[in-house]
């Protein structure tokens, strides 16, 4: 008779111990059907041989463990003691494979409800983790090849894993353990990872064969699921110091992360970029991945530089860095700054991109030019250069002061890498720590010195001090004229060598106190008008030309008949007016003389003016200059006037606080004084007016207003070569709607009142998702000047069928276009 097979053998011991366990008669079966069953997972091998231990793993051990769970209330389960619980039922969790142990309790808690028994299987659940089964676990999988196995038994063991914490916290909720909450788990997980790792790498220097497929898989979809940060910042530091200086580690790296499923390959990618130390860091890990699979070049060389802009500057530097540390992947770098310079120059981005993408990609392509070699950079010159060029020309069109700032930054700091020696671009702006941060990033550090991420690195290139709002010269300087020069480097001469007597000085005679000294000017101020609008208009002479600007608004305030001969060829001049000769005060002095002609003579000034708006030929300057002088022209003319028998508010202020003559002839003069003062510093309750009413006065815009508003409106839908109000000169729009609500307001109660609201609702209505968010504050502040001037009685009349459409954008999406 031939003797059974270990399949056969162990079919009929485990039939027994199943059936005794079912039933026990006393204490001693049940803990001799235990220990028969846990002899199955001895592996010194003494009590079972191992085809039996193989044959009870393979087909026995998972229905074993099912059918402890099962009977977790049975009455036998109260003839074990702590101990023997412990050592007899819990050990059978703990000693065999661990897989499929994993299995059987998670799918226990999953469908237990709170007990004593789900008690016992947390405790045996929480020993399985501490105990290193999870490492047993992940080094069966890497032993060899990769065993032959059901994919949805794969997919399954890698789901348990992963999703452990979940399934816990589903199931526990507020009884959920420590030990299976994300913060304890994911450490501990990727502390097994590493730990796998390490054995492999002794395997494979022991010639034995080894695969990372498994653990490839563990890590692409713990990232993948969002748990990244937690398990990376435990394994890419442990990593980064192991691939140091041994290369069988970086080779086990390069293969891990070479078999991430390109599912998966994204997270993976970008939690790695984002917890390393370093481009050396990533370089080792990494290896030339970027340049074997597409989806990791896709996303390291687009969709992290392109796309995204949530990371900061040190994960800027290490993508960057190990793009450029290697031969095979320098073309990408050349590549990626191909693709920032033309995201950087091009105007959509300028108009529609946040201004944290922008500001992202800025740091990108410095970060991108700093890296490159000598002869790199001698090849992308005329790229480069076309790049500044269109890219600061966008920026500076832009109405928002951080983006014309930051094209001036990175203007500066390109022309610097391009021409270190030479001559090289400088603007003014306002210094601060993000603009020493762009300028110092074109300029890489050295290897050795740590880049923080919350202190933005020192400026390296930082120009010579100099403030917001002035030039070398000390003019003023509005923020739509960022004035460049070039600078090149010139020696400084070498001071005279002076001989003895020239050191000597005689300290004994006292400084001369030219304090009250006023410097003369070269040619005298002129005395009538039409002698300062020649001089204004033909004068070649900086001195002539300073005076006669500065005595201008004098002598068209003091000459009201000469001015209305001149006005229109006087305001002419000034308007087409340069600053030739840096004359201090310039452009508030010729604002200031438009503005006087146009109120001494509003309706000629106003009809050159507004024509003149959308002629040909002016610059964008010249266009917000007509607009500035029309806003304050029509403010003044809406002020009242005080009467000719009453001196005004300014003279009376003078008056009363001007000093008395200590040595007058009025015996009451010391009487007067201590009235004054004790007036001064008295407060009164109930005594009524003690100023005299204020009289009315005519409003002197009112009947001009409609002289300066409705031309404003005539051609502003035809683009011209040098103007598209509608195009891409928004920030002209946004002023010219600013401008409108303005004189909007100061016609308040003026008859022509409704029908300028009426035309400028009309017309802002069409603009109010404008892409520039002046523009749509400009119209914001318009509706409501409409709704605050117009009479009330007229607004139901006129405006109805634009009120209900008022409401629900500004209740709606008005508010919200406005950011």
């Amino acid at each position: 008779m031939e003797t059974p097979g270990p399949e056969l053998e162990v079919r009929l011991t485990v039939r027994q111990c199943v059936g005794a366990l079912s039933s026990p008669r006393d204490a001693s079966e049940l803990t001799q059907s235990l220990r028969t069953l846990g002899s199955y997972l001895d592996e010194t091998g003494e009590r079972c041989p191992a085809s039996e231990r193989q044959e009870f793993a393979r087909g026995h051990y998972t229905r074993v463990l099912q059918f402890l769970v099962s009977n977790l209330q049975a009455d036998w389960q109260q003839l074990l003691s702590l101990t023997q619980h412990a050592e007899l039922w819990g050990s059978l969790f703990l000693r065999g494979p661990p897989d499929q142990a994993l299995l059987v309790l998670l799918d226990c808690v999953s469908s237990s409800r709170p007990s004593s028994g789900l008690d016992r299987v947390l405790d045996v659940l929480e020993r399985f983790l501490q105990g290193g089964r999870l490492n047993v676990l992940l080094w069966e999988r890497c032993q060899g090849p990769p065993p032959p196995e059901s994919p949805q038994l794969r997919e399954a063991i890698l789901g348990r894993l992963v999703s452990l914490p979940d399934i816990m916290a589903n199931c526990l909720q507020h009884q959920n353990r420590t030990a299976f909450l994300p913060p304890s788990y994911y450490p501990l997980l990727a502390r097994e990872m590493s730990t796998a790792l390490e054995k492999t790498c002794q395997a494979l220097r022991g010639g034995q064969d080894c695969s990372v497929t498994f653990l490839a898989q563990l890590l692409g979809k713990t990232c993948v699921q969002g748990h990244s940060k937690r398990l990376l910042t435990e394994l890419v530091p442990r990593l980064s110091s192991l691939t140091r200086a041994d290369m069988v580690w970086q080779r086990v790296c390069w293969r891990l992360l070479e078999s991430v499923p390109d599912r998966w390959m994204e997270a993976v990618v970008t939690g790695l970029v984002q917890a390393v130390d370093g481009p050396g860091a990533l370089s080792r890990i990494l290896g030339n991945v970027v340049v074997k699979n597409k989806k990791t070049q896709f996303v390291l060389t687009h969709k992290l530089l392109l796309l995204q802009y949530k990371y900061k500057t040190p994960v800027l530097r290490s993508l960057l860095g190990y793009l450029s540390q290697d031969t095979e992947r320098r073309p990408l770098l050349i590549q990626v700054l191909r693709a920032l310079c033309e995201a950087w120059s091009g105007g959509s981005a300028v108009r529609h991109a946040p201004l944290e993408q922008q500001l992202y990609l800025s740091r990108a392509l410095l970060l991108s030019v700093g890296l490159l070699s000598d002869p790199e950079l001698l090849g992308l010159r005329a790229e480069l250069l076309q790049c500044m060029l269109g890219g600061m020309q966008c920026h500076l069109d832009s109405s928002v002061e951080r983006v014309r700032r930051l094209g001036m930054v990175v203007g500066e700091s390109l022309s610097t890498r391009l021409d270190p020696e030479g001559s090289r671009l400088q603007f003014q702006y306002e210094q601060d720590a993000e603009t020493r941060e762009l300028r110092s990033l074109v300029f890489p550090p050295p290897a050795n010195q740590p880049v923080s991420e919350d202190t933005p690195p020192t400026d390296r290139a930082a120009s010579p001090q100099s403030g917001p709002g002035t030039d070398l010269k000390g003019r003023e300087k509005t923020d739509l004229e960022p004035v460049a020069r070039l600078t090149s480097k010139v020696p400084r001469p070498i001071a005279d060598q002076r001989s003895d007597s020239e050191l000597d000085s005689d300290d004994e005679l006292p400084p001369y106190d030219m304090s009250a000294d006023q410097e003369l000017s070269g040619a005298p101020p002129p005395r009538y008008l039409r002698d300062c609008l020649e001089a204004l208009a033909t004068s070649e002479d900086p001195g002539k030309m300073e005076v006669s600007l500065q005595a201008a608004e004098g002598l068209i305030r003091r000459n009201a008949g000469t001015v209305a001969e001149v006005s229109v060829q006087l305001v002419k001049v000034l308007l087409h007016l340069e600053d030739r000769y840096t004359t201090p005060g310039f452009l508030w002095l010729r604002q200031r003389s438009m503005v006087a002609v146009t109120v001494s003579d509003p309706l000629p000034v106003t009809e050159f003016l507004t024509s003149e708006f959308f002629a040909l030929n002016y610059s964008l300057r010249q266009r917000l200059d007509i607009l500035e002088v029309l806003a304050l022209s029509a403010q003044e003319l809406s002020e009242p006037t005080p009467g000719k028998d009453r001196p005004s508010p300014r003279i009376q202020s003078i008056a009363t606080t001007a000093p008395l003559d200590p040595c007058g002839s009025s015996p009451l003069h010391w009487r007067r004084v201590v009235e004054q003062r004790i007036e001064s510093k008295t407060r009164r309750f109930g005594k009524g007016a003690t100023r005299p009413a204020v009289s009315a006065a005519p409003n002197r815009f009112a009947p001009v207003a409609g002289h300066f508003f409705f031309p404003l409106l005539r051609n502003y839908d035809r683009p011209l070569n040098t103007f598209d109000l509608l195009g891409s000169d928004h920030l002209v729009l946004g002023r010219l709607i600013h401008t409108l609500g303005l004189l909007m307001h100061l016609a308040v109660n003026a008859p022509v009142a409704t029908q300028m609201g009426r035309a400028l609702l009309d017309f802002v209505w069409a603009v109010r998702y404008h892409v520039d968010p002046v523009v749509r504050q400009g119209v914001l502040f318009s509706v409501c000047a409409v709704f605050l001037s117009m009479p009330s009685r007229h607004l139901l009349s006129e405006l109805s069928h634009h009120l209900l459409e008022t409401r629900a954008w500004l209740g709606g999406n008005g508010m919200v276009q406005l950011g």
